[in-house]
């Protein structure tokens, strides 16, 4: 009797265990990035809107990808961007979530907003690399996945964009000038 009572105890627990994987492609989500001498910065991610790339986004910062990647372009009064691999192996693409690509997607690309880089040549290239949008910038609208939005630490993204300085007008940033992202995390409302 207590073997039976002790087995169903474990399967019941693993049960409970296998359901605890979190479902990243419906609510918001919050993840805290930590750079390296600039502070932190928390962002609401929405799911409802964008849940193939906050799912992708969450699977990457749990499998601590983004730890020791840079914003390695940065342009005062446009964006800082990041998530670059360390290697140069970019992760597997995803379905760019943005009008332009038959997708609805109402976040518009205000300051704070964070979104998807993607290559021009296809709307369907984005991986890792994001930026977050130090000015409001309309012209991105319904071409680049917005998927949150910074609920603090704006300042820092602000020091960033006003302190780095760019090699050349893509705003490509000097290896040894890039802030360092010590970690994304998920974290609390």
């Amino acid at each position: 009797m207590k073997k039976v009572g002790l087995f169903l105890l474990l399967l019941i627990i693993s049960i409970g265990l296998v359901g605890c994987k979190k479902d990243y492609t419906k609510g918001k989500h919050y993840v805290e990035i930590s750079v390296k001498d600039y502070g932190k910065i928390k962002l609401e991610l929405d799911a409802d809107v964008a849940p193939i790339t906050v799912a992708n986004f969450m699977k990457l910062v749990n499998e601590n990808f983004y730890d020791g990647t840079t914003f390695h372009r940065v342009i005062y009064g446009f964006m800082i961007q990041g998530g670059a691999a360390k290697d140069g192996n970019v992760p597997e693409t995803i379905v760019g979530e943005f009008s332009a690509n038959g997708h609805e997607n109402s976040i518009l690309h205000e300051r704070g907003v964070i979104s998807m880089a993607r290559t021009s040549q296809s709307m369907d290239s984005a991986s890792s690399q994001f930026f977050i949008v130090h000015k409001t910038s309309p012209h991105l609208d319904g071409n680049y996945a917005a998927f949150g939005k910074v609920i603090s630490g704006m300042n820092v993204v602000d020091t960033i964009a006003k302190v780095t300085t760019m090699e050349g007008t893509d705003g490509i940033v000097a290896a040894t000038d890039r802030p360092v992202i010590e970690y994304i995390k998920e974290v609390e409302k």
